[in-house]
């Protein structure tokens, strides 16, 4: 099976961090997880998760850190899960895709209803 690659970002505002929850259309509807997205072809996992931002959220942000990567098999897929740690630059916040947002303190975000690729890559931010 193929592995599909994907970026996602644990945006922080300040002293809280974004949390995106999928919508009822979406797959895994209701989760809870970083935004991001799939690679195009040949672009760079930093411009990737650049333009998902922007075109998920309507901000910009400012990449800091990679996190470890986390490929996770899904029931009919398989994704690498490539996580960045970025802050809000500019922009005011829209959800062109999710159906809400939360701006969470770090002890809050462990008690969302998260999509299971994304529970490695929190376990790792709450550990830093």
């Amino acid at each position: 099976m193929k592995i599909i690659p994907v970026t996602c970002a644990i945006i922080q505002f300040d002293d809280k961090i974004l949390a995106v929850q999928r919508s009822e259309k979406m797959k895994l509807p209701l989760k809870w997880e970083f935004a991001g997205g799939k690679i195009e072809v040949g672009e760079s996992e930093i411009d990737c998760i650049e333009r998902e931002i922007f075109e998920e959220l309507n901000i910009k942000i400012e990449v800091k850190e990679r996190l470890t990567p986390f490929t996770h098999q899904y029931p009919n897929l398989k994704i690498k899960l490539i996580p960045f740690i970025a802050e809000y630059l500019s922009g005011e916040l829209k959800l062109r895709e999710h159906c809400r947002f939360l701006l969470a303190d770090k002890d809050e975000l462990i008690n969302l209803d998260w999509a299971e690729a994304d529970l490695p890559i929190l376990k790792e931010y709450l550990s830093l």
